[in-house]
């Protein structure tokens, strides 16, 4: 198995793990899957997913989610000093932008950090300049992002490290909003980028 198979393996198990415990099993498919791309929308059925938040963004200016309203949004938790998964989702997700070309200014890309004391907002900005442009790093206080992840039902714990640093445990999901800011599904970003574009312009276009 390739590094890049076990990254992806890694991540497929932390999205199951996430459905299993963080959602409860509490979403079902309330609209028939699209033969064209897979396109399959999830309903919850007690807890919301998302909601209003504060934070600043990697150009150090304060967003809310007013900012990003009018289009659909993919929303990932992660944190810079991350050593696979994150750099991993982010680069698929660079790829599939890529593919979209002109319909990725149609949609938001938020990558929020869960490691709010390492990354400010010019970190982020240099650490996502190695990925696509259309991606905004959001930061916060500790408080904002503990919010935000509250209420996307998004796990992450700091985990001291034996040479007195640490690291970041978290949740893997890409959660895919629609431009209502309402949950359709977790977003499988490592297929093929033309599979994962033509299901993003599903939603683009209010499939």
């Amino acid at each position: 198995m390739t590094q890049r198979s076990r990254l992806h393996l890694i991540a497929g198990l932390s999205v199951l793990a996430l459905g299993l415990i963080a959602f409860g099993l509490t979403y079902y498919v309330a609209i028939s899957r699209s033969p064209e791309a897979g396109l399959v929308r999830t309903i919850a059925t007690e807890f919301e997913i998302g909601g209003p938040f504060e934070l600043t963004d990697h150009q150090g200016q304060t967003v809310t989610e007013a900012d990003f309203a009018g289009k659909p949004s993919l929303v990932f938790f992660g944190f810079t000093h991350c050593p696979d998964i994150c750099p991993t989702t982010l680069y698929d997700i660079t790829l599939v932008l890529q593919e979209l070309g002109d319909d990725a200014d149609r949609l938001n890309v938020l990558f929020v950090s869960v490691d709010p004391e390492r990354d400010t907002p010019d970190f982020l900005g240099t650490y996502l300049s190695s990925f696509h442009p259309g991606i905004t790093g959001l930061t916060g206080t500790a408080e904002q992002v503990a919010e935000v992840a509250r209420s996307y039902r998004a796990y992450y714990r700091r985990v001291p490290l034996d040479n007195g640093d640490y690291t970041m445990d978290h949740s893997a999901v890409v959660y895919m909003l629609d431009a209502e800011g309402t949950f359709i599904s977790p977003f499988v970003h490592d297929r093929a980028p033309e599979e994962s574009a033509a299901i993003l312009r599903q939603v683009i276009e209010g499939a």
